[in-house]
């Protein structure tokens, strides 16, 4: 049933039949002719045409609005019945950073169990753009994701916002600076996360604010190895603050300025899902004070 509507909501959010026909997984002649049926039907045009591209008129925008609500009404009602139907474990589905491992995952976990230990967990940990692909495609309820999906169509919450640090081996002369500004770091060489990662993105767009490429040596999957690296001497890194890391010997840690120095952490679901209840009370832990 949720067919009937979901198609005209994708229509609506990708404005071009190829990308909504790719995203519903129907040939493009069957959306268009579903278009025009539509069309005839309400005895209006939806979308203005301008060549094979598409825009949403005022009309469309205002059926669009009501089929998202009756959309999100059936999601709803599936889930229900699922939930009614099903009596097996209750069952939320969590990716998150590798960084978040360490700490914010497990109080997550620790406080959803004590408000009810029937709730079990499915984790998956990756790379953000990994885990967001994974939330709307309904692999996994939630995600723990730095920073903000981009062109995505999921929701998000703040969780928290984290300092982020330039990281130089203790014998740089940077080490002996009470701060750095960013641009001065240009000719350097970098240690960095590798390109999929919420850290690499970040770099990237730090280098790019103050006008250059970074030089990266090494790329890497962990926030700790890319600390070792640093320590050894291999490069100089952007790095998150966190309340359990401790940066190991040899490495320095200094604020840096001539950018936005801080990343934001927040928790997404795919737009318009009807979570499980048990995904939802883990939403509104994550996002209570």
């Amino acid at each position: 049933m949720r067919d009937a509507v979901r198609w005209f909501v994708v229509l609506a959010e990708e404005e071009n039949v190829t990308a909504a026909a790719a995203r519903l997984r129907i040939p493009q002649p069957t959306l268009s002719r579903r278009l025009g049926r539509l069309e005839r039907q309400l005895g209006t045009t939806l979308f203005d045409r301008n060549g094979k591209r598409l825009r949403i008129n005022d009309a469309g925008r205002v059926y669009a609005e009501h089929l998202r609500r009756a959309d999100a009404e059936l999601t709803a009602a599936e889930q229900a019945v699922r939930e009614l139907q099903s009596h097996g474990p209750r069952v939320v589905r969590l990716g998150f950073l590798h960084s978040f491992g360490t700490w914010l995952v497990p109080d997550l976990i620790q406080r959803t169990r004590e408000a009810d230990p029937g709730v079990r967990f499915e984790l998956v940990q990756d790379a953000a753009e990994t885990i967001t692909s994974a939330v709307v495609a309904d692999d996994i309820d939630l995600g723990i994701v730095s920073p903000r999906p981009r062109d995505a169509p999921v929701s998000w919450r703040l969780l928290l916002r984290q300092e982020v640090h330039l990281t130089v081996p203790s014998t740089d002369p940077l080490a002996r600076r009470r701060s750095v500004g960013f641009a001065e770091v240009r000719d350097r060489e970098f240690v960095a996360m590798a390109t999929g990662f919420g850290m690499r993105q970040l770099l990237d767009e730090a280098c790019a604010a103050v006008g250059f490429e970074p030089r990266i040596t090494v790329e890497c999957q962990e926030l700790d190895t890319v600390a070792g690296l640093v320590a050894a001497g291999i490069g100089i890194a952007l790095l998150p603050e966190s309340p359990n890391r401790q940066l190991p010997t040899g490495v320095t840690a200094l604020p840096v300025t001539g950018i936005d120095a801080a990343r934001e952490v927040g928790l997404i679901w795919a737009r318009g899902a009807a979570l499980s209840e048990p995904a939802r009370q883990v939403r509104a832990l994550a996002t209570s004070p």
